[in-house]
């Protein structure tokens, strides 16, 4: 799996340094997101991951909650996690 290297740009442009702690890998591994007490679920695709949190990818992410459990394939127990950024069809997210 390939680092992800590049540097961030903000909205007006301009580049800054990638603010993470742990470095993110390029992944592609399937994620059911778990919530309201686990009667509802949704099913995405973890595009980066690192030990700290992730970038997943969904046909429209607009609707989740801020906060859920997730399953990625690949690993045996879920995971807690919050939103920290939202776009249309992408959420980043950090592990608790």
């Amino acid at each position: 799996m390939d680092m992800i290297l590049e540097n961030s740009i903000g909205i007006d442009g301009q580049v800054f340094a990638d603010r993470r702690n742990d470095i993110r890998r390029r992944v592609l591994k399937g994620v059911v997101l778990s919530f309201n007490h686990g009667f509802s679920s949704f099913e995405g695709v973890m595009r980066n991951q690192s030990g700290g949190g992730g970038k997943l990818s969904f046909g429209e992410a607009l609707s989740l909650p801020s906060m859920f459990e997730v399953r990625i394939a690949g690993e045996e127990k879920p995971r807690t996690a919050r939103v920290r950024w939202r776009s249309m069809t992408a959420l980043g997210v950090e592990f608790i």
